[in-house]
């Protein structure tokens, strides 16, 4: 089941923690540690069964590995999901997952993620002290999402420059997919630059607010995807782009805050095949690692600043070399990646 799994990448550690008494069913998966401790972030998520649950793990650990390798942090990548359990006592159940990080030894550290808070991590806090992402008031930075946005923001001009020698967002159509933390932030960001938002959520509050404050057009979740636009910009869950939607792309440039957009390995020649440029997730989506990795390691908030803007120029390098070698995208960040972390 992990060994022969389609997304093992020779991960180092897979740990199933479990506590009946708090609540608690998760998967820790460790996939690198070369470069240093792995971290990243804990995800709260009611999966539709445990394979789910294994898959996004694997997924978004090896993820985190190549982020961190190429955001140039001394780091390894690991992932942790919680499966939800709606009759659990929230607190409890989360500083029970701090005992289970607690055991992995400081190989793993944890940190904000897709469904949950400052608050759950100030809960893991009272078990461990490998966690990042707390709040301000306990000597944390607090929530990471802003940076995320900001560092999408940075990949997002890249690939503009890089397609159209032009990295202007004024009267460019964005379509926006996902208005989470993230996404939220990212198109404050862009509204601020005087892009045409079009937007579109499972949240109908979230899509009422971004076309009350952004001026925003929306669309359902099932169309977003095909918008014509200049940028479309995943920021929901996985595999946004797959054999399905590919086809149906109206934009010339992908560049989103969404871990794990491509469905699988491949589907970027697709992209490219079609003139679509792709600014791979975990390049871009970096700044939220950068700033939880400062409050771990204690390197000062300027410098983390400094590093989430060094994105544009980290994204150009992939984008150029792609474009010059005619590769696609992701091939070129993966490659990257995996010489940095000593991976052939």
């Amino acid at each position: 089941m992990i060994f022969n799994h389609s997304d093992f990448d020779q991960h180092e550690q897979v740990v199933f923690c479990a506590n009946p008494n708090a609540g608690l069913a998760a998967i820790i998966a460790i996939h690198d540690t070369h470069r240093g401790p792995a971290l990243g972030g804990c995800r709260h998520w009611h999966y539709a069964d445990d394979a789910a649950a294994l898959t996004d793990a694997l997924r978004l650990s090896r993820g985190m590995s190549y982020k961190a390798a190429l955001a140039d942090l001394p780091l390894g990548g690991g992932k942790s999901v919680i499966l939800a359990n709606p009759a659990a006592d929230r607190a409890r159940m989360f500083e029970a997952f701090g005992e289970a990080v607690e055991r992995v030894g400081g190989r793993y550290i944890t940190a904000e993620d897709v469904g949950t808070t400052t608050a759950d991590m100030s809960a893991i806090r009272r078990a461990t002290r490998h966690v990042s992402g707390v709040a301000p008031s306990e000597g944390g930075r607090g929530d990471p999402s802003p940076a995320t946005a900001l560092g999408v923001l940075m990949g997002m001009l890249a690939a503009l420059e890089a397609r159209f020698d032009n990295d202007s967002l004024q009267g460019r159509r964005v379509a926006v997919q996902g208005l989470g933390s993230v996404g939220f932030a990212l198109c404050r960001l862009l509204h601020e630059r005087g892009a045409r938002l079009v937007v579109a959520d499972i949240a109908a509050e979230r899509v009422d607010r971004a076309v009350r404050e952004f001026d925003a057009v929306s669309v359902s979740v099932d169309v977003i995807h095909a918008v014509e636009a200049d940028v479309f910009a995943p920021c929901a869950l996985g595999a946004a782009l797959d054999d399905v939607r590919v086809p149906q792309l109206a934009c010339a440039v992908v560049a989103g805050a969404a871990n794990n957009q491509l469905a699988y390995d491949g589907i970027d020649a697709a992209l490219q095949a079609r003139g679509v440029l792709y600014a791979p997730d975990y390049l871009i989506n970096a700044g939220g690692l950068i700033k939880v990795a400062g409050e771990y390691l204690g390197f000062p908030v300027e410098e983390a600043d400094r590093r989430v803007l060094a994105i544009r120029e980290r994204t150009t390098e992939v984008l150029l070399t792609a474009l010059r070698d005619g590769v696609p995208t992701a091939q070129v960040a993966d490659r990257l990646a995996r010489a940095r972390i000593g991976r052939a």
